[in-house]
């Protein structure tokens, strides 16, 4: 039933080493792209990041401004390098990163509740990316380190101004078994009128 598949999507943090084939990448980022956008203007934007080279210049990119933030906030120095430990181990084990980011010009009119439409519209993208993932086989993370280091991810992946990070999906055959989600009660998050 599709309901036991759409729940049973989890988040994965650790992965195996095997490659995903171009045509899996191809096919999950295919189906992201069926996701609906406000006015269909489909302001998604996918950076798709398995150079070996690449992925430690983004790690240490993002780290370091998530150290420095933590720092500013006050974190204690054995918090801050178990975060940021853990961060570099994720990018560095994930076959796949796609960096999701929004084309901040693709909006029918500029106003705050069109850009809200464009950030709405990209995250539905990516959902239906981590579900096209899930039917593949792979595990998958949202992750958000990048709106906290938006001009730092654009500069060391020398992306088009206009394409502004929103989030860093990591994707492989996954290495773990991943934890039961634990959910609040329906009757505590719903209305019925």
């Amino acid at each position: 039933m599709l309901h036991d598949f759409l729940r049973s999507r989890r988040s994965v943090r650790r992965f195996k080493p095997d490659p995903i084939p171009e045509s899996v990448i191809e096919r999950v980022l295919t189906t992201a792209t069926y996701a609906p956008s406000a006015h269909n203007r489909q302001p998604w934007r996918f950076v798709v990041i398995k150079n070996p080279d690449v992925k430690p210049r983004l790690a240490k990119t993002l780290t370091n401004k998530m150290r420095l933030d933590m720092q500013a906030e006050g974190a204690a120095e054995s918090e801050i390098d178990k975060r940021v430990s853990n961060s570099l181990r994720r990018i560095d084990e994930a076959p796949l990163i796609i960096m999701l980011c929004r084309d901040v010009t693709d909006v029918r009119i500029n106003t705050p509740e069109e850009t809200v439409m464009n950030i709405q519209s990209t995250a539905l993208a990516g959902l239906q990316l981590l579900l096209a993932a899930h039917a593949e086989g792979l595990g998958g993370n949202w992750i958000c380190w990048p709106l906290y280091a938006a001009k730092e991810a654009q500069s060391v992946l020398n992306l088009p101004e206009t394409w502004e990070p929103q989030a860093m999906i990591i994707i492989g055959y996954s290495n773990e078994q991943p934890k039961q989600k634990e959910l609040k009660p329906l009757n505590t998050i719903s209305i019925y009128l």
